[in-house]
């Protein structure tokens, strides 16, 4: 229970659960690929992606508003976070 109350004080915006479709595309011009957004804030967002290799920038393009440019912050099996750096 701590850890999870010190992970949500480092958040600089509420997250907002959600179950959306989305793409990743790994580079300028690369093949878009698809993942789901389960939650996502201001700052970043939470995705599901079954792909062995994440590289450590990437724009997710959401099914309704713009592309948004990711950092990677953590990974674990096919659940990573993102910073939005754009």
């Amino acid at each position: 229970m701590f850890a999870a109350a010190t992970a949500a004080n480092r958040r600089k915006s509420d997250r907002r659960a959600c179950r959306s479709f989305a793409k990743i595309q790994f580079a300028t011009g690369g093949l878009p690929r698809d993942c789901m957004i389960s939650d996502i804030s201001d700052g970043g967002v939470k995705i599901i992606a079954e792909y062995p290799e994440i590289p450590t920038e990437f724009t997710v393009i959401f099914s309704e508003g713009r592309p948004r440019v990711c950092k990677l912050a953590w990974r674990i099996g096919f659940e990573l976070g993102a910073q939005f750096v754009d």
